[in-house]
């Protein structure tokens, strides 16, 4: 199992517990756990509305495409440690993560 640590807009934490082999993107898990994402794109790295701020666990993540960083740039709010949870997929390398929901909602 891979626990993440999900803390929302409210400040109340959550730790989800999802099987190893889910091949789900964070956004999408975290829409699954009936979180607030708006999710607009579908997942496409073009709305923004599934920011996150990685709290522990960043270098446990992929590089940030192009695609992704060019719409973090539009972000007011963004920061070193942000991310789009649809560009994040969940797997082995993410246990422990920690994010902090930011999104639009």
């Amino acid at each position: 199992m891979i626990t993440i640590t999900i803390e929302d807009r409210d400040g109340s934490r959550q730790d989800l517990e999802v099987p190893e082999d889910i091949n789900l993107s964070l956004m999408e898990l975290l829409k699954a756990a009936e979180y607030d994402i708006l999710a607009t794109c579908g997942g496409m790295a073009l709305c923004a509305t599934c920011h996150v701020q990685v709290n522990e666990g960043l270098n446990q993540l992929e590089e940030a495409s192009d695609m992704e960083m060019d719409m973090l740039d539009t972000l007011p709010d963004a920061g070193p440690d942000s991310r789009l949870a649809c560009q994040i997929r969940v797997n082995n390398s993410l246990d422990g993560l920690k994010i902090r929901i930011l999104g639009v909602n």
